[in-house]
């Protein structure tokens, strides 16, 4: 932590956070988060109550930004059974609809599967806190499972026809990697 110190303000409840003051920052304050820590990155003059202001301040624009990236899918199967047809409706052309999706505890080597035969999709618990477009990614590459069985070309085409694949492949890959979860597909045939 170089050329700052570390605080945890009064009030600090339920998050942890971090304060780290640097002597090269001169006005500006920014914050991330860093596993279950808030961290509040601030310049070193600021005084103790424009500390306590900024925490504040930064941790509601963070919440407000989590929030509008959170996906409403999360909340419930029903959820995700309403998410999988509005993916369908804008790039699946409105007929390919589950009969089922819902959340599952966390899969060994798979984020995601799909049973054509019988409609289904299942969703692994650990993709409950993705940015929304990683879990949207998900969905079409299930939901397109339901047209073409394997990963063929016909396939990808379509799952391609989401404009955040690339990207999210790539989250997907990192999310693994990080966690040791030896995760490399969404499914195998």
């Amino acid at each position: 932590m170089r050329g700052g110190d570390k605080t945890e303000p009064a009030g600090a409840s339920q998050q942890k956070i971090e304060v780290r003051r640097s002597a090269r920052r001169r006005s500006t304050v920014t914050a991330y988060r860093d596993g279950d820590t808030l961290v509040v990155l601030i310049p070193a003059g600021m005084s103790r109550a424009e500390e306590k202001h900024w925490v504040a301040e930064m941790e509601r624009k963070l919440q407000r930004t989590e929030s509008r990236r959170a996906s409403p899918a999360r909340q419930s199967d029903a959820a995700l059974l309403a998410r999988c047809a509005q993916l369908s409706a804008r790039y699946l052309d409105r007929d390919t609809l589950p009969r089922s999706v819902r959340w599952v505890p966390p899969m060994r080597t798979r984020w995601a599967s799909c049973t054509p035969t019988d409609r289904t999709i299942r969703v692994s618990e650990r993709l409950r806190d993705v940015p929304s477009w990683v879990l949207d990614y998900v969905l079409v590459h299930e939901l397109a499972h339901l047209r073409v069985h394997g990963h063929d070309a016909r396939f990808w085409e379509l799952v391609r026809r989401y404009p955040k694949t690339e990207r999210a492949i790539g989250y997907l890959e990192g999310l693994s990697a990080a966690a040791g979860w030896g995760i490399s597909e969404l499914d195998e045939e």
